[in-house]
């Protein structure tokens, strides 16, 4: 009858460690490792035998905080007769069951005290959530509720409410992304949710929700699933990524292909691939085609920067579709996705596509010039990666154009014999190589151009109607200009 239990503990990193290698032999395993933005600032793992966690370990205060246990229960009555039984029992509370409304799922809560916490959860298969939370002897109080707070992943979602439907929306595509991944053996299970289970920021998914608010019908279920399918085909191209770029580590965890091989790491993206088009089979003939084009898209965005700009095709131009073809066009989609199965009009969707494609590039442009002018440990990433890896972005492709001696010296670290990209492997010339660019015109102008980027996105979200959604969207392209300075 127990549904999950829950505890607190002090440091996650060494807790995780001995719950992996104590609770193996009873095939325990973390099917769920929720980023800390979802949770106020704190990583919360589930433990379990796939596909469910049942046991939930989170960063925090052992001392202070209540340990947390739900009961299963089969009705709403079974939840009443718990809840009056407790309260018999000597129990106290915050106040009985009852509904406090979410999208698409009604949830309700009962409370907790200065006393030792016993909750019920019952989850209807018709998309409502029903919970009641008792007290009964023992706990002492760590104060009152966690304040809902209006920020998430760096966006101002401009109140506590707009935020939680944002945070449960999210809540709900994690839930249908790890039971997706989970529906294979042990071994495809484990691969395939590998990369979930490390984190992300679930951008994309975010963008889909957020962009669902425009529509007739933000909490339809189709949303979440429409928000799930862009996060699996996002996850499916790091896996591959990952193998083509021999990457060692991914979202601070061992990557895939290094974990085990590069061929587990290719079938779990294929897997991955596979799943996302069943997924999104249910959301009709044009979700579909939708997706099928986004796939051409991506594939064709890494063929052409693999292969390079060729004989006169300008490097810019080239480098601008890449960049729309690898990163704008899923966000893009998410943003298609979205308001479609919110029921959106055809206007709204064309529109909201449109601001996707921009943030898209706009984002990567950012991370190309942070990855030039941040120090390191600003943004959590080595400064000149790119540079060691001989990949020219767009502040460098400006840069190189120059005619300033700067411009000279820089082809001359840069550029082969032949005129094309040289790996830097010497830290001295990654060093120069940055200061240079830090220096030379082509920052700046590669500031103007993601500036350029920001005022086209807000330009469009001037014709959609004033929302908390339209709010968030600004605070985005805000931030991707702010994170750059």
């Amino acid at each position: 009858m127990i549904d999950h239990t829950g505890l607190h503990v002090s440091d996650p990193a060494k807790s995780r460690k001995f719950y992996e290698a104590a609770l193996a032999p009873l095939g325990y395993a973390v099917l769920r490792e929720v980023p800390a933005q979802f949770t106020g600032g704190k990583v919360v793992l589930g433990f379990g035998v796939a596909p469910k966690a049942d046991f939930w370990m989170a960063e925090g205060t052992p001392e202070a905080q209540r340990i947390h246990i739900a009961f299963r229960a089969k009705t709403r009555a079974e939840v009443d007769a718990f809840y009056e039984a407790a309260v018999a029992a000597g129990g106290k509370d915050n106040g009985p069951p009852g509904p406090r409304p979410r999208p698409k799922r009604p949830c309700s809560w009962g409370g907790y005290s200065p006393d030792q916490y016993v909750g019920t959860a019952q989850r209807l298969r018709s998309q409502a959530v029903r919970r009641s939370s008792v007290a009964v002897a023992g706990e002492q109080r760590d104060g009152a509720a966690r304040d809902v707070k209006s920020t998430f992943a760096g966006l101002d979602l401009g109140t506590d409410e707009f935020a939680e439907v944002v945070r449960s929306a999210l809540a709900d595509v994690e839930d249908l992304l790890i039971t997706e991944l989970s529906s294979g053996d042990q071994i495809m299970t484990e691969a395939a949710t590998h990369l979930a289970k490390a984190g992300g920021k679930r951008f994309r998914p975010m963008f889909a929700i957020l962009a669902a608010q425009f529509g007739t019908d933000p909490g339809s279920r189709d949303v979440i699933t429409s928000a799930t399918v862009v996060e699996m085909i996002h996850l499916a191209t790091l896996y591959h990524d990952d193998v083509m770029d021999e990457a060692p580590m991914r979202r601070g965890a061992q990557s895939a292909n290094s974990r085990w091989t590069n061929s587990i790491a290719i079938l779990s993206g294929d897997f991955l691939f596979a799943r996302a088009s069943r997924l999104v089979s249910t959301l009709g003939p044009e979700a579909v085609r939708i997706i099928a084009e986004t796939f051409a898209e991506l594939v064709t965005g890494q063929m052409r920067e693999t292969v390079g700009a060729g004989e006169g095709v300008d490097p810019i131009d080239h480098y601008l579709k890449v960049v729309w073809e690898k990163t704008g066009s899923l966000i893009a989609a998410a943003a298609r996705f979205g308001s479609m199965a919110a029921g959106a009009d055809a206007e709204r969707i064309e529109r909201l596509a449109r601001i996707g494609d921009i943030i898209g590039i706009a984002f990567q442009v950012s991370d190309d010039i942070i990855d030039i002018s941040s120090a390191t440990g600003d943004s959590g990433k080595t400064p000149g990666t790119d540079l060691r890896e001989g990949v020219h972005t767009l502040p460098v492709l400006y840069a190189l154009r120059g005619d300033e001696p700067s411009s000279a010296r820089l082809r001359g670290l840069l550029l082969d014999d032949a005129g094309n990209p040289r790996p830097l492997t010497v830290d001295a010339e990654v060093t120069e190589a940055l200061e240079l660019l830090n220096a030379s015109p082509g920052m700046a102008q590669a500031n103007a151009k993601l500036q350029s980027f920001a005022d086209e996105a807000l330009a469009e979200l001037a014709q959609l109607p004033d929302s908390p959604a339209n709010g968030a969207l600004s605070s985005l392209v805000r931030y991707t200009i702010d994170r750059t300075g």
